[in-house]
């Protein structure tokens, strides 16, 4: 049974597990390229060290196109290019790339990514993709996964002596609240309006 935007695009292959399975490798490595690409386009802010990225949505938008297990796989390879010193991750004159960008104040950002795209892919593969006000639910949780894994790390990496979480919630939460959420209202009517396409040119045919 279909149940991703994924399957119905794939081209049928019959009995070719392989060439499905190729197929589907494919979309994570895109998935996972476009990840790598939004973290290049990045705005450093003087108060904090959390930087302004479209990465999460490019990670729930992806997860919602791909389902549960495969958009976690997508992020789960970004992490991996990443801790083996490729630089994948968003230019900052203070943070170096590979392993100890994880182990610094963004680092609960980025290793929330695979929990928030399982859980945004998840709500995608029960039909939230489908309607815009759904769709904005599924990518609400997974920005809240993505919140919840960065400002608790930040809270954790910030200077001893600054009041831990009101200085995280200062520092890597607020200031991006709306923006994101302005970035989630767009980004959801992405899938929506794909599956009403789909739609329309099925039963056309």
């Amino acid at each position: 049974m279909r149940t991703t935007f994924l399957d119905v695009m794939l081209p049928q292959v019959g009995e070719a597990r392989g060439l499905r399975d190729l197929q589907r490798t494919a979309a994570v490595l895109f998935v996972t390229v476009i990840t790598v690409a939004a973290a290049q386009i990045s705005i450093s802010l003087p108060f904090t060290p959390v930087p302004f990225t479209f990465q999460p949505m490019v990670v729930l938008v992806g997860a919602a196109a791909l389902g549960a297990r495969l958009g976690a796989a997508s992020q789960i390879l970004y992490l991996a290019l990443g801790i083996a010193g490729l630089p994948v991750f968003a230019a900052s004159p203070l943070l170096p790339q590979g392993m100890a960008r994880l182990m610094g104040p963004t680092g609960g950002y980025l290793m929330a990514y695979p929990i928030a795209a399982f859980a945004a892919g998840w709500l995608a593969e029960r039909g939230f993709d489908r309607r815009y006000f759904t769709a904005v639910a599924a990518m609400l949780v997974g920005l809240a996964i993505v919140f919840a894994g960065g400002v608790s790390w930040l809270a954790l990496a910030l200077p001893a002596g600054r009041s831990g979480w009101s200085a995280a919630l200062a520092a890597g939460f607020y200031p991006f609240l709306l923006a994101d959420l302005a970035k989630v209202l767009v980004a959801a009517a992405a899938l929506p309006s794909l599956w009403r396409f789909v739609t329309a040119r099925g039963s056309g045919a």
